[in-house]
């Protein structure tokens, strides 16, 4: 895997690669390499500690058994906010193509050789107007909550606790329960965090547990309930399983505001 990101010392290229069962090696080059290698233990999931999970089912039981290695990670924050913000009431295909908007438009080449592009540049991005966002697909509402979480990048990234970052997540304007869930859950690996208000969460967690067609973030909570504690993890076990609800209808469509 490689990574690009931007530290207080300066951009970095890292690279991991699997050498082993348990054994992962790290290589970065850059100003920032040496903070880049700091981040190497959380990218993996090395932090992570996944024996105080203990499955209460034989449906979760076998799930445990064939994904126990997926870990939950640690990573700079605001990047893991801005693409979760761009993620908002959108389809994924949207979403990418709308981080990849925002790579180009405001951030440039990773160190090294690696054909690789680092995150947006905060302070770019702050300073971007509107009407730039509009060109990769986003709308005036996120483009306006995307900018104003970078002009805030040095207190997102000093939140220490999962805690503390959702709470002034929560805090803020734009932000709802789905974003700070995710990520809570991708950037300080929250093992708690349940992505409520997902399009597709509710009727997976229904259909593989209780193996009901279609539910609600109300009948999801329910049945994750005695995973509580444990909620993140049980959604990344779940959405590894590959299980996908029984569909009804049309797929959502994909839409365009880039030449409106």
């Amino acid at each position: 895997m490689i990574r690009a990101i931007r530290t207080a010392d300066g951009a970095a290229t890292l690279t991991l690669r699997q050498v082993g069962e348990d054994l992962i090696e790290a290589d970065a080059v850059g100003p920032g390499a040496g903070r880049a290698l700091d981040e190497a233990p959380g990218l993996t999931g090395a932090l992570d500690d996944p024996d105080t999970f203990r499955p209460r089912d034989d449906v979760v039981r076998e799930l445990w058994r064939r994904y126990r290695g997926v870990r939950l990670t640690r990573a700079p924050v605001l990047p893991v906010l801005i693409a979760a913000i761009l993620e908002q009431k959108v389809t994924g295909a949207e979403a990418r193509g709308a981080w990849r908007g925002l790579v180009f438009a405001t951030s440039e080449r990773a160190p090294g050789e690696a054909p690789v592009w680092l995150p947006p540049d905060p302070d770019r991005v702050a300073a971007t107007p509107s009407y730039v966002f509009h060109r990769f697909g986003v709308e005036a509402r996120r483009a306006d909550v995307v900018r104003a979480v970078c002009s805030r990048a040095a207190r997102i990234e000093g939140l220490g606790s999962s805690e503390d970052l959702q709470t002034w997540l929560r805090a803020h304007r734009g932000i709802g329960p789905w974003t700070t869930a995710e990520t809570a859950r991708l950037a300080v690996g929250d093992p708690d965090a349940v992505s409520v208000g997902d399009f597709h969460l509710p009727d997976l967690v229904a259909w593989t547990l209780a193996g009901e067609p279609r539910a609600d973030d109300a009948r999801m909570l329910e049945l994750l309930e005695p995973y509580r504690g444990q909620r993140g993890r049980l959604q990344v076990l779940l959405e590894a399983g590959g299980a996908t609800a029984p569909r009804y209808g049309p797929r959502t469509e994909i839409r365009s505001i880039a030449g409106l």
